[in-house]
């Protein structure tokens, strides 16, 4: 018999306006968390993350998945003060796993985590969306930032294009679209200003893709045999959006960016986050494919859907009505808990959670970080939940 996927729902801890109890009326029965108050490259304490932990078993929960252990810049940008964070991280791994949590999400995106352009995009019921609209992006970068290099990047009629939407914009829409695009890490509230993003891109100026790669997999070779051996399995989310922006590297974007990553050091430890928002951003992105290929590395699913558009735009769709064919990518995943089944392998029941639900019904009376409304996350693991079940029937596996 192959169990269910392992249901699970983020939780930013004890400040986020969506409690464990809400959450508990979901059917998730693991959560997602990270310690967000502790700043990005200090160690993780023992008793932190037992305080943590007592508070998400005391609500009937199992802590299932870190996400995430934020990587310090100087690892990214490959400074010399770089071994001391990655010795930092490695206490922080095996800290979590003396604590029973041995699955730990994480990022290489440099500077910014997921960027969208608007945080309020409102669909045709009304419902509230994430969106990441591409002349929005590109009127920033052009003529917010002022990124000379983006002139070079864009092309006379994106540039147009860019020209017009900042042209229809108020003074306090730049302030708005200037503070959505450079917020900073999820849980937090942080905002850089502009000369703070500038002083970054500078500091990224000899960082390409290929030296931000290298720097990923010197991260890797340095932590991989400390969390084989703590038995913690990290698993590197996709970029979001899976494209270069801002003049800012990307190196996990599409199936051969994965493939390098799981390579450069082989290990059961070394594995993929499998993001379908993420990585359905990129029409070339075959996900059931990039499953069937790379499952054996996957540890943990986001599932989420994106409308794609024609100039590279996108906003998130409901969960099942993207671009994205949903069926197909829970049927690739299913196959793969068979060929788990049939190595013999135990992690048969991957977590999966839904993600960047939209703002619907009574979510509207809460504040919440963006894309992480209850009633639309529940509505996400409810249609996710009921597709499972149904392409389980369809392939005639047995119901956990």
């Amino acid at each position: 018999m192959i169990p269910d996927l392992e249901q699970t729902f983020r939780w930013f801890g004890p400040s986020d306006s969506v409690t464990l109890q809400a959450i508990k009326q979901t059917g998730a029965a693991g959560i997602v968390s990270a310690l967000h108050h502790v700043l990005c490259g200090d160690v993780w304490s023992a008793a932190e993350i037992g305080m943590r932990n007592n508070v998400i078993k005391n609500a009937g929960f199992k802590w299932s998945v870190v996400e995430s252990v934020n990587i310090h810049e100087s690892i990214k940008l490959g400074y010399v003060e770089r071994d001391r964070y990655i010795d930092n991280y490695i206490v922080t791994l095996k800290n979590l796993a003396n604590a029973g949590i041995n699955t730990v999400c994480y990022n290489f995106m440099p500077v910014l985590d997921w960027t969208r352009t608007h945080l309020d995009y409102r669909l045709a019921n009304n419902a509230s969306a994430l969106r990441y609209e591409a002349s929005a992006l590109a009127a920033f970068d052009l003529y917010i930032l002022k990124r000379e290099e983006a002139f070079n990047e864009f092309s006379p009629a994106q540039q147009s294009a860019a020209k017009k939407y900042l042209d229809s914009l108020s003074r306090e829409d730049k302030e708005l679209l200037t503070n959505t695009i450079l917020a900073g890490l999820p849980g937090t509230d942080e905002v850089f200003t502009i000369d703070q993003f500038k002083a970054y891109l500078v500091k990224y100026n000899q960082t390409d893709s290929n030296a931000l790669k290298n720097n990923l997999f010197y991260f890797l070779r340095a932590i991989i045999p400390s969390a084989e051996e703590a038995g913690i399995k990290m698993c590197i989310h996709p970029d979001d959006p899976p494209f270069p922006i801002l003049g800012l590297p990307r190196v996990a974007s599409t199936e051969r960016d994965l493939a390098d990553i799981v390579n450069a050091c082989p290990s059961v430890s070394n594995g993929i986050t499998l993001c379908t928002g993420s990585l359905g951003a990129r029409a070339d992105n075959d996900i059931p494919g990039i499953i069937s290929r790379l499952g054996q590395h996957i540890h943990f699913l986001h599932l989420r859907n994106v409308k794609r558009e024609t100039d590279g735009s996108f906003y998130e769709a409901e969960h099942l009505a993207g671009s994205t064919d949903m069926y197909a990518v829970m049927k690739s995943i299913l196959n793969e808990q068979l060929r788990r089944k049939e190595a013999g392998r135990e992690d048969l029941a991957i977590p999966m959670r839904p993600d960047h639900g939209h703002k619907i019904l009574d979510d509207y009376n809460y504040d919440t970080y963006p894309g992480y409304s209850i009633i639309g996350r529940l509505k996400g693991l409810a249609e996710l939940r009921g597709l499972e079940m149904g392409v389980k029937r369809a392939l005639a596996m047995p119901l956990a």
